[in-house]
């Protein structure tokens, strides 16, 4: 019977799926992507912020502190972008790190090894860095109509629900946008912001599916039950979507939503995404897991490592089951095949890649989170996930395929007289 309801669920979805490919018109040729554009001569540059300037209890929410040595900072910026031809761009504080950070922009002929070169030399600047490129995880040719095995099969997800749905946990979603009115997600997103322009959050494909693996709603009626349905959301949106073409993100943009997740109470970050070594980017999350904020990063299939973040030590890097890294023997292996979840619309869709695998453990680390808040991701271990065992050893009960115990005292009326 089981099988049976598994089967018929499946034929609904793929109906679902035939019925959304004959209606939607053929997609349109790739457009330009205008932020990758405008980002192909930029670079990062960072100036030290004064010691009393980051405040833990602080209600800062993402922009410039009312300090008196913003303005001053900026002069210094706007005198180091004159004396090395640059123009000041644009500029974000990271006071989770220390640091004042400054988009400066090189003109078109001049190479930016150059610049940074030259940089490295100015005794004002922390460090400067290129606007580094990143990208999430998922297959472009996965074919939505292929057979599915829901991953909340292959981890009793039903029998974990009945322990913990990640109540009071929140995990920031550090991603393309979400579709936060989506019927699986609605109510489940606590809050959204956008750190690539100043447009209105959209609602796109990758972020969409990311969260609603982590996050969907359960026992709603409609579409997938989340890892952790009762987790809060932060919808971060530091990636972004242009003409079809896979999430992209960038230095700058991921180092905005991870300094804002890091001051506004997250418990668990998600990247769903790979790219180069980054300095930036590698402060901001050794700044995280110095908080012991839980941080889950996708494996690149390309690289033997994992690539970053996911080769980041403290990271937890995940692949998805079936690659094997040769290089890397700290990865955990989840679901990330063929994998329904939330499509903008609201759809429903079967995705593939480790940047699903990635949403499930941290959707796993929710479950572990509300059970045992502090160190319940450390009975993870590399390798294949058994996540009945490692919530069993978190709530230290019985957790999946349970028998009753024997009784082995006798009931009341039979116990014999007291002598």
């Amino acid at each position: 019977m089981k099988r049976l309801r598994r089967l018929a669920g499946l034929a609904a979805l793929l109906w679902c799926a035939l019925a959304q490919a004959q209606s939607d018109p053929a997609p349109p040729p790739a457009a330009p992507d205008p932020v990758a554009e405008a980002a192909q001569h930029q670079v990062l540059v960072m100036l030290r912020l004064p010691a009393g300037h980051f405040r833990p209890d602080a209600s800062y929410g993402g922009g410039y502190l009312k300090d008196s040595g913003s303005a001053a900072r900026r002069r210094v910026a706007a005198d180091i972008a004159a004396a090395h031809g640059l123009r000041l761009r644009d500029n974000w504080p990271m006071p989770a790190i220390g640091v004042d950070c400054f988009v400066m922009e090189a003109p078109d002929a001049v190479p930016s090894a150059r610049v940074l070169d030259e940089l490295a030399h100015d005794a004002r600047v922390a460090w400067a860095q290129p606007l580094a490129d990143y990208h999430g995880l998922a297959d472009a040719d996965a074919d939505p109509l292929y057979p599915a095995q829901p991953a909340a099969q292959d981890w009793h997800l039903a029998e974990l629900h009945r322990v913990s749905t990640g109540r009071n946990v929140t995990v920031a979603v550090v991603d393309s946008g979400v579709d936060a009115a989506h019927p699986d997600l609605a109510g489940r997103v606590k809050l959204r912001r956008n750190f690539v322009d100043a447009t209105p959050d959209p609602a796109e494909v990758h972020g969409t599916a990311v969260a609603g693996i982590i996050g969907a709603r359960s026992g709603n009626g409609v579409g997938i039950a989340g890892i952790a349905p009762g987790a809060s959301l932060m919808a971060l949106r530091a990636c972004w979507e242009t003409g079809g073409r896979a999430a992209r993100c960038n230095s700058l943009t991921l180092g905005k939503a991870i300094n804002y997740a890091l001051e506004n109470g997250a418990d668990i970050i998600n990247l769903s995404l790979a790219g180069p070594p980054d300095r930036l980017l590698q402060s901001l999350l050794e700044a995280a897991l110095g908080r012991g904020v839980t941080v889950v990063g996708a494996a690149d299939p390309q690289r033997p490592d994992g690539g970053f973040p996911a080769s980041l030590p403290g990271v937890i890097g995940v692949a998805r089951s079936g690659d094997r890294h040769a290089a890397a023997s700290n990865l955990l292996y989840a679901p990330g095949t063929d994998v329904p979840t939330c499509a903008p619309g609201p759809r429903w869709n079967l995705v593939s890649g480790s940047s699903y695998a990635a949403a499930h453990v941290a959707g796993l680390a929710a479950l572990l989170a509300e059970v045992r808040p502090r160190g319940g991701v450390r009975l993870l271990t590399a390798g294949n996930i058994d996540a009945c065992a490692a919530l069993s050893r978190a709530a230290k009960a019985c957790v999946c395929l349970c028998t009753p115990t024997a009784v082995t005292t006798p009931p009341p009326s039979r116990l014999p007289p007291a002598r």
